[in-house]
């Protein structure tokens, strides 16, 4: 069968000139349409070659043992050659570690795999913490509110910088005195008296993370599930630090244990039991500090207030009338308010009014403010908010003596 080309000579003469140039120009579109095709394959034949490499790899991957995973209890020696594990299979072994881990310390507490037949340490594995415990880390990771934005509380911040914000920023003190940095500091009072805003101003003082719990959200149906939380928590802090630990509604989990006790109120208990070890465990926290609050300090177990738990026990009482003036001039000092609005007459009105109380009826004013599309906030407006949010029997009005 005659070829391209055959075909192409036999239609011209070969003694034409014109032949001789157009046959040339077809050779040479003949030789690159090949060059073409040729770069095609080449390509083809590379992809193909990347994805037999990779098939293979995946085959050798397979083909090898499965990892076990375990957790280092302790090291056996400086040189970290031998250490103590517990296998998720259960037993301990004294293992080696590879030589591919040479560079890599290894301390107690990591999470690593182990070779199924020789059982040598071949890998270091990441921290597994639950979701729920990441969770609790606070956006930001550092509080935008400072001690200005607490008001009353003068010997309370005092207590607070001696026992969290010192160890902190200011180790080397307790160094030279030679005693150890107080551990925890437990807030015990009302409601809505500033525990967990001074929490907060301390994280943002001392530069340091903050994570904040509630006690409820420890108490699990399942077995263990408490227990494990609190050890993942503290865990979580470690990696944070330096991290304020605030352990809201502290009596959900530590109140006084029973004798006769349900099921649930065992797992309570086993929930306490592990924060009483992390609080007083032989594992050193380093730059975490703790803080505890609660409403009901009276329940709460006694092996939890002992000292070396919680080294300083701060009462957060009903503000006074001088606390109060303090807790309404930093709530107003952004409101537009009228001129004549004196705090001090509304001070008086207010006894036994809460912090929380006292910025819930700056709100309140504000927004009878905008009710009545008004710009500014009137003693009206003040007097309206306190009869609401405090819900007293006695209704103030603008004529009020207190006002004359």
């Amino acid at each position: 069968m005659p070829t391209e080309t055959e075909d192409y000579k036999e239609e011209k003469d070969p003694r034409d000139k014109q032949y001789l140039i157009n046959y040339v120009e077809h050779l040479e579109k003949r030789i690159r349409k090949l060059e073409n095709e040729k770069l095609l394959i080449d390509e083809s034949r590379l992809r193909l070659e990347t994805e037999l490499h990779n098939l293979r790899n995946e085959i050798d991957l397979l083909r090898e043992p499965p990892l076990i995973t375990a957790t280092i209890i302790d090291v056996l020696d400086e040189q970290e050659k031998r250490v103590i594990i517990k296998s998720s299979t259960g037993p301990d072994y004294v293992v080696h570690k590879s030589k591919h881990l040479k560079n890599n310390k290894l301390e107690p507490g990591m999470q690593v795999a182990l070779n199924q037949r020789t059982f040598a340490i071949m890998e270091i594995l990441p921290t597994n913490l639950d979701p729920f415990v990441k969770g609790m880390e606070m956006i930001d990771s550092i509080p935008d509110i400072s001690y200005e934005d607490v008001g009353g509380l003068k010997e309370q911040i005092q207590e607070i910088k001696e026992v969290v914000e010192l160890p902190l920023k200011k180790p080397e003190l307790f160094k030279k005195i030679g005693i150890d940095p107080p551990k925890g500091v437990l807030f015990y009072g009302p409601p809505g008296t500033g525990k967990t805003l001074l929490a907060k101003a301390v994280a943002h003082e001392t530069q340091a993370s903050f994570i904040r719990v509630i006690g409820s959200e420890l108490v699990q149906k399942f077995i263990g599930e408490g227990a494990r939380y609190v050890r993942e928590i503290f865990n979580l802090a470690r990696q944070k630090a330096p991290t304020i630990l605030f352990l809201d509604e502290l009596d959900a989990i530590a109140a006084v244990r029973m004798e006769e006790a349900t099921s649930g109120d065992r797992e309570v208990q086993r929930t306490l039991m592990q924060l009483l070890s992390e609080l007083d465990g032989f594992d050193q926290r380093g730059d975490v500090r703790f803080i505890g609050a609660t409403n009901r300090v009276d329940i709460l177990d006694p092996a939890l207030l002992r000292p070396g738990r919680f080294d300083r026990i701060v009462e957060f009482p009903i503000p006074n009338e001088e606390s109060r003036l303090a807790i309404f001039k930093i709530h107003t000092k952004n409101l537009a308010l009228e001129k004549n609005v004196n705090v001090e007459n509304l001070t008086n009105l207010t006894d036994g009014a809460t912090g929380a109380d006292i910025k819930a009826i700056c709100t309140e004013a504000g927004m009878f403010a905008i009710r009545r599309d008004a710009d500014v906030i009137t003693h009206s407006d003040f007097i309206n908010a306190i009869n609401k949010i405090l819900k007293r029997d006695r209704q103030y009005t603008s004529e009020s003596p207190l006002f004359s």
